[in-house]
């Protein structure tokens, strides 16, 4: 520890032994480099925002809304092309006195790197420019770099609205083109496809569709085979219903004859032994011969004989002459199937060439048809787009801030370069004494002499200085003082003068 000490007081020493070295380098460094920092020239920048709406709401509601990537895309090649660059070059004092291509080629150049698009958002941008020309004055500068700025919106508002109307004639031309080229192969294929079905009327559609036909025709076939076996049930059923119901009724209220009579009969002698009459009852014993009597006759008469119509008999008839005109119509019909469902696999056996024929032209028709609806409804959505997009352009793009003036320059940070010019002149005034210290073959302490040499050092003597001497010094430290003071002076005039010119600017 005590030789660092020793080491860093040996340095202070050498370089104070040389301050007047030290401080003219100082001096020499800072002024070359406060000229350097004075030479350089400011730069003005002037910033807009920009918010560009991508989301459209009317644009949704018809459909035609895109998810806004290409509108960010093209904003960004918009503002950063050298063709737009050019624009700002020519049309603003960039462009004052350039009659040479290669020179506005590296003004368009120079310009591309000062100008800056950033996305602070999706659809959010920022544009900077930053301008520093020494040909112009400060307040030019600051204008020229709100100009440039201006520029980059207005070309961006026009190439969006006018590329925007001429991309979508130009869509629009295109496809009306297209649609006349599909409409005529339509015609054409509708042409062939309607005189291939006048000729072919079992094959419209092609083989997929023949084959569609004859499963519709074979589940039909079997739907009417099911519906005509249940038909015929119901109709054995109530025929079988039919034959055991009598077609009169015997005994009724309005029943004449002998089975009427008959029937009466055997109800008075019921209520007779239901009295508690025995057989041998005269009473009983009439009624007995009157009923047998009544028998014989109601046998020789037949089964209608007396009797009153059946209302449930007709009723049955009625149903059962329905129901055999539905098996009937179900015979027919299931004729009818069986004919068209072996007509339809002839066709499909016998004429495989006309089937693929058929699919061919169904086919062609369907592509061709499919294409031109497609083709209808671009054009509709490009036509709508144009329109919406001529009303609401003006809302398209939103200028959240609107480029100005700079009142201070961006660039550079002259107090911080005075400051560092400073530093680094004082640094190099130190380094400078110490160096040439370095150089000299003198020991500052006995210590380091001894370190050197590996020998005892026996004393040293201490300098004597006289009054006269004294002055001298005391003098030339004042001087010392003076040379540093000037230095620090020159400094702040400096920043004074920087802080004066940049609010003189404001």
């Amino acid at each position: 520890m005590s030789e660092i000490f020793d080491e860093l007081r040996a340095a202070l020493w050498s370089v104070w032994h040389r301050r007047w070295i030290a401080i003219a380098i100082a001096w020499g460094v800072c002024l070359l480099g406060w000229l350097v920092v004075s030479m350089i020239p400011n730069t003005y920048e002037s910033k807009a925002r920009v918010y560009v709406d991508v989301q459209d709401v009317l644009s949704k509601q018809l459909g035609i809304a895109g998810d806004g990537k290409e509108e960010i895309m093209r904003v960004r090649q918009t503002l950063s092309s050298a063709k737009n660059l050019e624009k700002v070059v020519t049309t603003t004092r960039l462009g004052e006195g350039l009659t040479d291509r290669g020179a506005i080629d590296a003004v368009v150049a120079e310009l591309d790197k000062k100008v800056k698009v950033t996305s602070e958002q999706d659809n959010l941008f920022e544009i900077t420019a930053e301008i520093g020309k020494r040909d112009f004055s400060d307040a030019e500068n600051a204008v020229l770099a709100r100009d440039v700025v201006q520029k980059l919106l207005d070309i961006l508002r026009e190439e969006h609205i006018v590329g925007n109307k001429a991309g979508i004639s130009s869509a629009i031309d295109d496809l009306d083109r297209q649609l006349g080229e599909r409409k005529s192969e339509l015609e054409q294929a509708e042409q062939r496809r309607l005189a291939f079905e006048a000729q072919y009327p079992d094959l419209v559609g092609g083989s997929e569709a023949l084959s569609s036909k004859v499963q519709q025709a074979r589940t039909e076939l079997r739907d009417v085979d099911a519906d005509l076996a249940a038909a015929q049930s119901a109709l054995a059923a109530i025929s079988g219903q039919l034959s055991s119901t009598p077609r009169s009724i015997v005994g009724g209220r309005d029943a004449t004859g002998p089975k009427a009579a008959l029937l009466q009969a055997q109800t008075q002698l019921a209520e007779l032994r239901a009295r508690g009459l025995t057989d041998s009852h005269p009473d009983v014993v009439s009624t007995t011969k009157q009923v047998a009597l009544l028998a014989r006759q109601a046998a020789g008469a037949g089964d209608d004989a007396g009797g009153a119509p059946n209302p449930a008999y007709a009723s049955l008839v009625a149903i059962k002459s329905e129901r055999q005109a539905t098996v009937e119509a179900l015979q027919a019909r299931r004729a009818a199937l069986q004919s068209n469902f072996a007509a339809l696999m002839a066709s499909q056996a016998s004429e495989p060439t006309v089937a693929a024929e058929a699919n061919r032209i169904s086919r062609d028709y369907d592509v061709l048809r499919q294409n031109y609806e497609k083709l209808l409804q671009d054009r509709e959505a490009l036509r709508t787009r144009g329109k919406v997009e001529d009303k609401a352009s003006q809302f398209r793009f939103d200028i959240i801030q609107q480029p100005g003036v700079p009142r201070k320059p961006a660039a550079p940070n002259r107090p911080l370069l005075l400051l560092g010019v400073l530093i680094v002149g004082i640094g190099a005034g130190v380094s400078g004494a110490y160096a040439l210290g370095q150089l000299k073959s003198s020991f500052a302490t006995p210590q380091k002499l001894e370190r050197a040499f590996d020998l005892p050092v026996i004393g040293a003597i201490s300098l004597t200085v006289s009054d006269a001497a004294r002055a001298v010094e005391k003098r030339r430290l004042k001087q010392f003082a003076g040379a540093c003071a000037g230095l620090g002076g020159i400094f702040v005039i400096l920043l004074a003068i920087e802080f004066v010119s940049v609010g003189t600017m404001a």
